[in-house]
């Protein structure tokens, strides 16, 4: 049975939703990440930004051009001023994702 979430990333065999992919102008964020641009993905708290972009690391990396990770920092706010311990819980997030192997070259 599935249900509105209201809380994390979207699983769609669980949930309603609408098409991460289709929310924002794909093309648009395409030409950007072609042309080496930055840009922010900005919207209000439970709104699907973190599904966006899920969504978005994997069509990349499913079409080959470019290989995506994705890993979520706020393990190093807990540390505040201290830099190198947020650093290390950054790090510790991202191998335990599987992804420093990517970085770490």
């Amino acid at each position: 049975m599935r249900f509105f979430n209201t809380a994390g990333p979207v699983n769609p065999a669980q949930h309603y939703y609408l098409p991460p992919l289709e929310r924002f102008d794909l093309d648009e964020v395409l030409l950007l990440i072609q042309q080496a641009k930055y840009f922010i993905l900005h919207a209000p708290r439970q709104t699907g930004k973190t599904s966006a972009l899920l969504a978005l690391m994997e069509y990349l990396n499913t079409h080959g051009t470019y290989r995506c990770v994705y890993c979520n920092v706020e393990a190093g706010q807990a540390a505040r001023e201290d830099v190198g311990a947020a650093m290390q819980a950054i790090r510790g997030e991202l191998g335990q994702n599987g992804v420093e192997r990517y970085l770490c070259r």
